[in-house]
């Protein structure tokens, strides 16, 4: 049996019993494999934009032998997938920004039925933000350390509702319901990184600038000293 990072299981324990699952980015395949082998999905998807990562997955899923379970595809994000062939969608090791760009070009992931579980590895407020924009609510979030470094998980699915939320919100999202220590250290290192683009702000900004961050800073410290 395949043993998963404690980071890689954070995702593992967010996809829904039965599930048929599309990992993107999936680079050797642990998650896809690890899921099949323990009876948590059904059939999944080990999907990666680059031939070299490909041929890692491959090997893996030789090794383990669920190659009757497990379909290799070369795809940038979403494109090559198509709607019916998964309901959780698993995106980890790329950064929110990139992550709310390959989701947008997905359209058929407003549905529903199907999950999105993404583990950011910067800039979550970038995808935290799209989620809500676009009518996905942010379903949980969870924090842990893997190797000396914090890693947050969320999941979200499509309702189309219109949520009202703060700018400060994008920066702490459903964490602070997470009760982890590294969830508060999250936050923090969060809340250090909005103070340095403050001081930016205060030199080179403008005043709107410089009153919309500090706005959000203020926020956030409620947010962790509450």
């Amino acid at each position: 049996m395949i043993k998963l990072s404690e980071r890689m299981m954070m995702a593992a324990r967010m996809v829904r019993q039965g599930s048929r699952i599309a990992d993107i980015g999936t680079d050797h395949a642990y998650l896809p494999v690890y899921l099949i082998q323990n009876g948590i999905a059904s059939k999944a998807l080990a999907c990666d934009i680059r031939k070299g990562p490909l041929s890692n997955a491959e090997k893996t899923v030789e090794l383990y032998g669920v190659q009757d379970r497990i379909t290799l595809r070369l795809s940038d994000g979403f494109d090559e997938i198509e709607p019916f062939e998964a309901d959780d969608f698993i995106m980890c090791g790329m950064g929110g920004t990139l992550m709310a760009e390959l989701v947008s070009r997905a359209y058929w992931l407003k549905d529903k039925s199907k999950k999105l579980i993404l583990q950011p590895q910067s800039h979550s407020e970038d995808i935290r933000k799209f989620l809500i924009e676009s009518g996905f609510e942010i379903l949980c979030e969870d924090a842990c350390i893997d190797d000396g470094k914090l890693y947050s998980s969320l999941s979200a699915q499509y309702t189309g509702k219109n949520q009202n939320v703060d700018e400060a919100y994008y920066y702490y999202g459903k964490l602070i319901e997470c009760e982890k220590e590294e969830a508060k250290q999250i936050l923090k290192k969060n809340l250090e990184r909005l103070k340095i683009k403050l001081d930016a702000a205060k030199n080179h900004g403008t005043d709107e600038d410089f009153q919309k961050l500090n706005n959000i800073i203020q926020k956030l410290e409620e947010v962790i000293n509450g």
